[in-house]
C-alpha cells in the first residue's frame, strides 16, 4: 500500500511539474522575433498570405524591394497561410483575410499591422518613421 502511495505522489508530483510546459502554446513561439545584436534587423516584416492569391503575388515583388532596400535593417519574412506549415501563423497572429502585414520591433513586439495590398511607397514611410534608412545600391 505504501509502495502504491509513493508511486501515485511521484506520478502526481511530475504531473505538477510538466503541466506549465503542456499548456505553452507552440504557435506562439514560432513567432518571429529578432533582437538588435550587431547586424540584426531592427524591424521585421513579416507577410501573411499564399502564393495562390492575386493581392498576395503583388506583394512579392514589394517584399523583394523593401529587402533589397534597407537591407540588414529589415528581416522578410513570408507565411503562406494556405499550407500546413504556414496555417499555424495565421492563427498565432490571429489574421482575418490575406495579405495581412504584421511588422515587429526589434523585441519582437508588434509596432504596425495592415490587411490587403499594401503599397510600397506607404511601407517606405512606415519604416523612415520607425528610424530605418534606405541604404545605397550595392555595385553589381
Amino acid at each position: 500500500m505504501q509502495k502504491h502511495m509513493r508511486s501515485a505522489i511521484t506520478i502526481l508530483a511530475l504531473l505538477f511539474v510538466s503541466i506549465p510546459v503542456m499548456g505553452q502554446n507552440p504557435a506562439k513561439s514560432e513567432t518571429p522575433k529578432s533582437k538588435v545584436v550587431g547586424s540584426q534587423p531592427l524591424i521585421t516584416f513579416v507577410e501573411l498570405g499564399s502564393v495562390r492569391c492575386i493581392p498576395c503575388k503583388q506583394m512579392q515583388p514589394v517584399m523583394k524591394s523593401i529587402e533589397e532596400k534597407y537591407g540588414k535593417q529589415v528581416k522578410v519574412v513570408f507565411h503562406d497561410v494556405w499550407t500546413d506549415e504556414g496555417s499555424p501563423q495565421a492563427e498565432a497572429y490571429k489574421i482575418k483575410l490575406i495579405p495581412t502585414q504584421v511588422f515587429l520591433d526589434a523585441k519582437g513586439k508588434e509596432i504596425f499591422r495592415h490587411e490587403g495590398f499594401y503599397p510600397e511607397a506607404e511601407i517606405d514611410k512606415l519604416l523612415q518613421k520607425h528610424g530605418l534608412k534606405i541604404q545605397q545600391a550595392a555595385s553589381k
